[in-house]
């Protein structure tokens, strides 16, 4: 059915969409620059999916009902998204901004069609999620976790093929031949499509609601269990015709293939639900794909009635970003420090020399500066000096811990503890940093970390980040750091004495640090 024309309500609407535009604009630009990733270059796709959802809902109903009662809770959702997006525009954190923006358009639902009809509505808004990059913490350890799923699995499934291999890390040994499990053959790529596509699915999909939660859930372990397939055919494949097999269009087509195939398992799945109820219906009948009507649904948008509340929206969400634009923004406080290129080279008796990270590896770290030096002493064993520096970490950057690093290079974290440090004495304080111990066959490496800068040093990667969030507003700065130190246990030599090697060292070079991380 369509309805008459409202001038003054489609007026507030459209004028409620432009006046979101400033406030939620770094969202929007967040999302753009996430969207031409490979992981989640779906994104697109996600608000027209939505779109269709919504669209699918508003065929079932009829037009709402013109005096709901209700609509001041859509206002206090409103309230509540244009204060996340201040506090997130204010941090300059876009991840914050975007799910305000999610929240924003579930709050607008609810002002439209009222409480009763509108939290009915709320499953397509829901659906925006998958749209969203993760943050970036979760992202790495996501990632780090994955590929070290994937690597295992593939790892069986290639030797059940009878082909000879060993796992180091994410390191598949082959022999002749070694292949890394990368960010890339982590899965990710997979997981956030076929997650939205479930989603979409469980909803399309005609049936009892159990049927539907087991076509959500499984869609995750369905993503790794076929990677990792992935992962074991490319491993037999380079065993038995080389290492040209990983590499290139095929290796790009097998990601394609494998996706394909999830989603064929899980029409497969569904297929199988339906033999186990009384009554099962053909694949046709039991997804709902009907697109018969949307045309003239969609022309209600032209009919939105102009009620007071979608006034307040307007005006709101108008003074938001109004505000946002005229009012002077925090002042960025300066930070005045030395590049780490002129760190000492040489430390006491410590001699050193750098080595430069390789592109992919500088790349991923994304840092504005770093020091990767080795120090020496006559007769000793070598300490590594390693400081990754950012000038922001609220705007797409930021440190990776080696906590979920570390694993990556076919190391094993043997221990993993947070220890007090004492550097009073060299005028350096008193903190707690992680100390590892990893190891790789027969060798041992003994590794201190934490995070530092704002005059803070924590060894905790989430206190950290919401270190950097709070300081961003009370400080208006988010620089900081990454300190890591390692060296090696040696074969004659005991974890004690390795240890006292480093910690002397620490005390002689940390003097010279605030130069370049900066209090």
């Amino acid at each position: 059915m369509n309805l008459a024309f409202n001038p003054v309500g489609f007026g507030l609407f459209a004028a409620l969409l432009t006046a979101s535009a400033p406030l939620f604009w770094i969202g929007f630009v967040s999302l753009a620059s996430a969207w031409s990733t490979a992981e989640y270059s779906h994104g697109p796709l996600i608000p027209l999916v939505s779109l269709y959802l919504f669209l699918r809902e508003l065929r079932k109903m009829p037009p709402p009902d013109p005096v709901a009662r209700t609509r001041w809770l859509g206002i206090v959702v409103i309230l509540l998204a244009l204060a996340v997006a201040a506090l997130g525009n204010l941090m300059r954190v876009p991840d914050i901004v975007t799910y305000a923006m999610i929240l924003w358009v579930g709050g607008v639902v609810l002002t439209i069609f009222g409480w009763d009809r509108g939290r009915r509505h709320q499953l397509p808004v829901i659906h925006l999620v998958f749209m969203l990059p993760l943050p970036q913490i979760l992202y790495w350890k996501l990632t780090i976790f994955l590929q070290w799923v994937s690597s295992a699995l593939g790892v069986w499934f290639v030797s059940l093929m009878g082909v000879a291999v060993y796992l180091e890390g994410n390191v598949i040994d082959l022999g002749v031949y070694k292949l890394q499990v990368a960010e890339a053959c982590s899965g990710l790529r997979y997981l956030f499509p076929i997650l939205s596509f479930s989603y979409l699915f469980a909803i399309l999909y005609r049936g009892p609601l159990w049927h539907k939660l087991v076509l959500l859930v499984s869609a995750a372990p369905l993503t790794v269990l076929m990677n990792s397939v992935r992962i074991g055919v490319i491993g037999v494949l380079v065993d038995r015709h080389g290492i040209e097999q990983a590499e290139g269009f095929l290796h790009f087509f097998e990601g394609w293939v494998i996706f394909l195939i999830c989603v064929l398992i899980l029409f497969a799945m569904a297929i199988g639900l339906q033999r186990l109820t009384p009554n099962p219906k053909p694949l046709s009948e039991a997804i709902d794909l009907d697109f018969e009507g949307f045309g003239g649904i969609l022309t209600r948008v032209f009919a939105i009635r102009a009620t007071p509340a979608l006034a307040l929206a307007m005006f709101l969400t108008g003074a938001a970003s109004l505000a946002w634009n005229t009012l002077p923004s925090p002042p960025a406080a300066a930070v005045n420090r030395d590049p780490l290129l002129l760190f000492p080279r040489q430390i006491g008796d410590w001699q050193s020399f750098t080595v430069a990270l390789e592109p992919n590896v500088e790349k991923v770290l994304a840092a504005d500066d770093y020091l990767n030096a080795f120090y020496q002493r006559p007769g000793d064993e070598i300490v590594s000096f390693f400081v990754a520096y950012y000038d922001k970490q609220t705007e797409g950057q930021g440190i990776h811990s080696p906590e979920v690093c570390l694993p990556t290079g076919g190391w094993e974290v043997f221990s993993f503890t947070e220890t007090p440090v004492d550097m009073s004495e060299v005028g350096y304080g008193r903190f707690t940093a992680v100390r590892a111990v990893i190891q790789k066959g027969l060798e041992q490496q003994l590794v201190y970390y934490w995070f530092e800068g704002r005059g803070k040093r924590l060894s905790n990667d989430m206190r950290a980040k919401l270190s950097v969030l709070s300081d961003s507003l009370t400080l208006g700065r988010t620089d900081g750091a990454l300190v890591r130190y390692v060296t090696p246990i040696g074969a004659d030599e005991t974890e004690a004495m390795a240890e006292e090697r480093l910690i002397r060292f620490m005390a002689e070079s940390l003097p010279a640090l605030p130069r370049f991380v900066p209090f």
